[in-house]
């Protein structure tokens, strides 16, 4: 394989110095026009490439973006992947993946290992075990060692840095209100989330919602699980043993279970049985019936958190606010749920 020309065979070649190669190349004022039109006419010749990975170690500038994700399998975050994305390709920035699958250790390690030089600034959602374990000080390190973060979805609050979050709150509120309105009277609440910060928003806003409306909390009816084997076996026992006519499902998982088993006892969904999920994935809308969901805009978040870690990577400023920004969702309402 023929070698690739360098700035010093270029200097040899034309008996100047490697630096006069480097500023002619680069249109310096420094350097005398027929010098410049010499040495750029021979490295043209030559198929002269400059050197990316060197140029960006001089410049601190890798101009490449590291996103980590907890779980491949979800396709909300398929969903803020495209976002970020198309953000970062506008801005002419590269993109690295890497899935934490839900582990404190391989979260810590990817951080390490891409913060090294290989990237500018993280995009992140944290790990399952880290919030199990409220476990945030690598990525307080990271930060505090220059390279900046942007988290989004699941956050921690204690951290200093850019965040995207949904309204979560609000959104569950809407969502159990919207069932109130539609005539349900004993709505389950079920999750196999809440070990996460999203799950615990979200149940926050279904308890506020059943205050306002002077409905009484029947702990019998709510199930909070932290992962779906649990979820699973406590989800029968409600649906045999309760009368409940309405259920906001917190996470992909249990809106689906629920929605399955209830065709499955014969319920007619939504006349004896209505279902609001979280999370607008892919089956929610081939199901039969269709399942009404809360919509987190993945795209948006994606969008918003490139932007913000770009404008970031590109201030000039010495002192620089973080910022949250709370993208709205939306209830797409569907057949799984009584019209207005």
């Amino acid at each position: 394989m023929k070698s690739k020309t360098t700035l010093k065979q270029i200097a040899l070649n034309l008996g100047v110095s490697v630096s006069t190669v480097s500023k002619a190349l680069n249109n310096s004022p420094e350097i005398s026009e027929p010098t410049k039109i010499k040495i750029q006419e021979f490295a043209k010749l030559n198929n002269y490439k400059p050197n990316i990975t060197a140029l960006n170690l001089k410049n601190r500038s890798t101009k490449t973006i590291g996103v980590i994700i907890p779980n491949i399998l979800n396709s909300f975050f398929a969903k803020v992947f495209s976002g970020i994305e198309k953000v970062a390709d506008e801005k002419g920035y590269h993109v690295i993946t890497c899935i934490s699958n839900e582990s404190l250790e391989k979260e810590i390690q990817t951080l390490q290992m891409l913060s090294n030089g290989t990237i500018d600034g993280f995009i992140l959602s944290i790990s399952e075990e880290s919030q199990k374990a409220n476990q945030f000080d690598h990525f307080t390190d990271i930060i505090n060692d220059g390279t900046p973060i942007v988290m989004f979805d699941r956050v921690a609050e204690k951290v200093k840095c850019d965040k995207v979050i949904v309204d979560d709150y609000d959104s569950a509120i809407e969502a159990t209100n919207f069932l109130i309105k539609t005539g349900c009277k004993n709505i389950a609440l079920f999750s196999s989330i809440d070990n996460l910060s999203v799950g615990k928003l979200r149940a926050k806003g279904y308890f506020e919602a059943l205050s306002k409306n002077n409905i009484s909390i029947n702990p019998d009816i709510v199930i909070l699980t932290e992962n779906q084997e649990d979820f699973d076996i406590k989800v029968k026992d409600v649906l045999n043993n309760h009368n409940i006519d309405g259920v906001f499902a917190l996470d992909e998982h249990s809106a689906l279970t629920v929605m399955k088993m209830g065709v499955k006892m014969l319920k007619k969904i939504p006349e004896e049985l209505a279902i609001i999920g979280f999370a607008d994935g892919v089956w929610s809308r081939r199901l039969t019936p269709s399942l009404s969901t809360i919509s987190q805009h993945g795209p948006e978040i994606g969008e918003a958190a490139a932007k913000l870690l770009i404008e970031r990577l590109e201030s000039k400023e010495e002192e620089y606010n973080y910022k949250t920004v709370v993208i709205k969702t939306e209830l797409r309402q569907r057949d799984s749920t009584r019209k207005m």
